[in-house]
């Protein structure tokens, strides 16, 4: 990690910075042009990260005044354990910042954030054609062999 890379929360006055990362990585999974998010959800996410009585929560990656990535994870009950689970829902840094420890360092980020919410665990997915994170992931997590099945409503 750059020794002045700082991983710190998102705040509302980084919005204009934010919005280019977070349509980056809805541009890597389809969801750009004909197929983008309605504005209105990614209105609704930015609203989240700030409702204190919502589970959702954003860190972002600074270095020199600039956003180089973010992640966005959630806390949620289980049936199987008591402690609370911890979702890693998103995880994009620009393409610049890539493969110099941007990403890991804001996934241990979010393995410290868990851990003082008294989780143990956190989990995410990932495309098994996302071959560059892959590389990243298999080196600070193991793969838990479960499949993820979905239908859409």
């Amino acid at each position: 990690m750059p020794a002045d890379l700082v991983i710190r929360p998102l705040a509302r006055a980084d919005h204009d910075q934010w919005l280019p990362l977070w349509d980056g990585y809805n541009a890597f999974y389809g969801r750009s042009g004909p197929t983008a998010l309605d504005p209105a959800i990614t209105a609704m996410t930015w609203q989240r990260f700030f409702d204190p009585y919502e589970p959702m929560h954003a860190l972002v990656a600074e270095q020199d005044g600039q956003l180089l990535g973010l992640v966005h994870y959630l806390f949620h009950r289980s049936t199987t354990m008591i402690e609370p689970n911890c979702y890693l829902q998103d995880l994009f840094t620009t393409a610049e910042a890539r493969g110099k420890g941007v990403g890991r360092a804001l996934i241990e980020a979010v393995y410290s954030a868990a851990a003082a919410a008294g989780g143990s665990r956190v989990y995410w997915q990932t495309h098994e054609t996302n071959a560059t994170a892959r590389l990243l992931y298999d080196r600070v997590a193991e793969l838990s062999g479960f499949l993820v099945y979905r239908k859409v409503l």
